[in-house]
């Protein structure tokens, strides 16, 4: 079983913005919105019950670059506590930016993790927390839920050794591809050449919790034999996942 999470890093109403997605057989499963980052949780655990061998994909960054982890003398991203994140998003000191009167003012070579250089440079620095596609919000809100499924004996990748149930960094947009996702018609258009229920074209976040998790589901057999990663930066910053 394979589950997808459109994340929100939001801090009011973030079940608004959230949308979860299990895929099986190549088939949606479910698709659902209403759930907060703490029910979330529940719900990957509960499904983790079922089906031990599942794969979750979570569409925030699971770490910051090395660089900024060795300044504050951090291992990875999930050493990162929650009150510490929050600071960062209150005062938004550099080399955060994104809030009122807080520019970019990061080396641009030193704004992404080695992974979304390789793999997605289209994808937005963890560092900006406001601002149109913003991404460290909801990275820095999501670092609790990566402890939480590892407490809960899911493996981390690629900061864990991958087995299964088995929590994973994905980028929507490379498991889409080229598509219009701001209109209704251009979602119901992918969903439909592909056979997919049209349920999953309501919104942008549904649409893309619900077509992370069946490309999941289509590469199986890649999911189940994930490599173990040795790299050390890769084991510090994690790695996007991206389908063979």
């Amino acid at each position: 079983m394979f589950a997808a999470v459109d994340w929100s890093g939001r801090l009011r109403q973030s079940g608004r913005f959230i949308w979860t997605a299990v895929a099986a057989c190549g088939e949606l499963r479910s698709l659902r919105d209403g759930l907060d980052r703490a029910a979330v949780g529940d719900h990957l655990v509960e499904l983790a019950a079922a089906d031990p061998d599942l794969v979750v994909g979570l569409d925030f960054a699971f770490s910051l670059p090395v660089w900024f982890l060795d300044r504050h003398g951090l291992a990875d991203g999930m050493e990162v506590t929650e009150t510490v994140a929050e600071g960062w998003l209150r005062d938004c000191p550099p080399p955060f930016w994104g809030r009122y009167g807080r520019r970019c003012g990061v080396d641009p070579a030193l704004r992404h993790r080695a992974t979304e250089l390789q793999v997605a440079p289209h994808a937005k620095s963890v560092f900006q927390v406001g601002g149109s596609g913003a991404v460290g919000t909801g990275s820095l809100r999501g670092f609790p839920l990566l402890r939480r499924l590892r407490a809960e004996g899911f493996a981390i990748w690629p900061f864990d050794p991958p087995r299964p149930p088995v929590a994973l960094e994905v980028f929507p947009r490379l498991l889409t591809g080229r598509v219009v996702k701001s209109r209704l018609e251009a979602r119901e258009r992918y969903l439909r050449e592909r056979g997919w229920p049209l349920r999953a074209a309501v919104s942008e976040d549904a649409f893309d919790a619900a077509v992370s998790a069946l490309v999941m589901d289509r590469h199986a057999g890649a999911l189940a034999s994930l490599p173990a990663v040795d790299d050390p930066t890769a084991r510090r910053e994690g790695r996007i996942w991206a389908p063979p």
